[in-house]
């Protein structure tokens, strides 16, 4: 059961992630070209000022999926409902201070960014992409967490494909019909009105929670613990926006944003490997399955190095070639830097790397003992990227991200090592060694092939292919001879889901 689960989690994961980017290139661009990169990188900044609200949810939502692990493990009705209840009351108080928050960056903003935009323009801009915001984020993220604790979160993947196609449509065909920017968001914030609604009514079908129980208040005792969790992830995806903002222009906003569109997108597909994995790895520590713990996590960790590898070394040779098609005919911000762009790359992909350390000390519930990490990554991408944005402005701040990445990623790969799985550091030093061979023979080899003018995405698409089937190869071959043991593992997986499906055919 708990493999059709994975199974489903991934392929519902991987579809949404392959929509969430396609999404993420249209609407930005068709912003960009009506109505410029400076209205562009207004909308990103806002976002940004407005989810620093989220840090008071103090990473709860880990907190959360970790206390239901046994109990969903062991279907205890009551124990599950009480620890739903303690979540709903803990996000209806966020939720109003969340309300507050949104009208005192409305009243702030038009002071931030002066010059540009009128006052009222700013304000209206703020409450719109606020209630759009808000509606996404605090109606029913309590369902949300107790689908992905229970190894479900396929259902909650299904209803975001639903509104992202939704709004992708509906944001198109507003600009294409000539109306402004507040119309086109406010259109957008209407649309994610109906996710919390179809999770709702599925949550309240498929689990029969009790309304009168009392609730278990211990649940999210460790919530102030997974807190450094929480603002060491949501300052790796919000301190190069905030800072931007502040100390350079709105422009350079838009930028960052353009880029990181692209890069997020491929961590969004290596994360999609991860779909499930915590609550899957969450109950076998429940149940005191040790020994499938470590077996499952090897292949997990395997298949997560190789995939980053593969595909953010493909990222790093492509990303150039097609921002320069993306961005054709824009002339309101200079989009080509080269540094940046690798820098950008490389932070990602130790991000990806670390994933499947951090999913285990999630689903171990190990908050308390790691939160020393997440704050110190916290405080040195915060610094660095103050003081370095001063010096060499955007480059500045990817560097300050990619010094606290590799921080944090280390402490990660140590303290599982001596506290969880019990295994030697050297693992994780040979894995990122044959990771950096494989970069390094790919850059190699594609210096090899011909020449080739970009200036489609027909174009861009056959050079990724040749690019990236260079990279697969590579990869492959490192892996027969580095990890023949895992592989040969994922072939005998592979081998048993087919003969089981011809099985059930039969």
């Amino acid at each position: 059961m708990r493999s059709k689960k994975a199974l489903l989690n991934f392929i519902y994961s991987l579809l949404l992630q392959l929509v969430t980017v396609v999404s993420s290139f249209i609407i930005p661009i068709y912003i960009i070209g009506t109505f410029g990169s400076n209205v562009n990188g207004v909308i990103v900044s806002i976002t940004q000022f407005l989810s620093y609200i989220t840090l008071l949810e103090s990473g709860v939502g880990g907190v959360v999926r970790a206390a239901l692990y046994k109990p969903l493990a062991i279907k205890d009705v009551i124990q599950v409902s009480r620890i739903v209840k303690a979540t709903e009351k803990f996000f209806k108080i966020i939720a109003y201070l969340f309300i507050v928050y949104i009208f005192i960056i409305a009243f702030l903003f038009p002071s931030i960014i002066s010059g540009e935009f009128d006052g009222f323009y700013l304000t209206t801009l703020v409450l719109i992409i606020g209630t759009s915001t808000f509606i996404q984020y605090y109606f029913g993220i309590t369902y949300s967490v107790l689908l992905q604790a229970d190894q479900r979160r396929y259902i909650t993947s299904v209803f975001q494909i639903l509104t992202l196609i939704a709004n992708t449509i509906i944001t198109v065909v507003l600009i294409n019909l000539g109306f402004g920017i507040h119309i086109v968001m406010l259109g957008s914030a209407t649309i994610f009105v109906f996710r919390p609604i179809l999770l709702q009514i599925y949550v309240k079908r498929r689990y029969k929670l009790l309304s009168n129980c009392e609730e278990d208040k211990t649940a999210i005792k460790q919530r102030w613990d997974g807190l450094g969790h929480h603002i060491a992830f949501f300052l790796h995806r919000n301190t190069a926006v905030v800072v931007l903002t502040l100390f350079t222009n709105i422009r350079e906003v838009s930028v960052y944003s353009v880029y990181y569109m692209v890069v997020i997108g491929v961590q969004k597909l290596v994360n999609t490997l991860s779909s499930g994995v915590e609550a899957a790895f969450g109950n076998m520590i429940a149940k005191g399955e040790k020994t499938a713990l470590d077996r499952n996590f090897r292949l997990f960790e395997f298949i997560s190095y190789t995939a980053t590898t593969v595909l953010f070394t493909s990222a790093g040779l492509l990303i150039l070639p097609f921002i320069g098609i993306y961005t054709e005919g824009i002339t309101d911000a200079d989009y080509y830097r080269p540094l940046f762009a690798y820098i950008l790359v490389a932070t990602e992909a130790i991000y990806c790397i670390r994933l499947p350390y951090h999913a285990v000390v999630l689903a171990a519930g190990h908050f308390k003992q790691t939160k020393k990490g997440a704050y110190t990554e916290a405080i040195i991408n915060i610094a660095l990227s103050i003081i370095l944005v001063n010096f060499i402005g955007i480059l500045g701040v990817a560097i300050a991200t990619f010094v606290a990445m590799i921080f944090r990623t280390v402490q990660y790969a140590i303290y599982l090592s001596r506290n969880i799985l019990q295994r030697n550091l050297f693992v994780f030093i040979k894995r990122t060694i044959v990771s950096l061979i494989g970069v390094a023979m790919t850059v190699s080899f594609t210096q090899l092939v011909p020449t080739i003018e970009i200036s489609t995405y027909i174009d861009w698409v056959f050079y990724a292919i040749i690019i990236t089937t260079i990279s697969i190869t590579i990869n492959i071959l490192l892996s027969l001879v580095f990890y023949i043991d895992d592989v040969k593992r994922i072939l005998n997986i592979v081998k048993s889901f087919t003969t089981k499906r011809k099985k059930k055919k039969k």
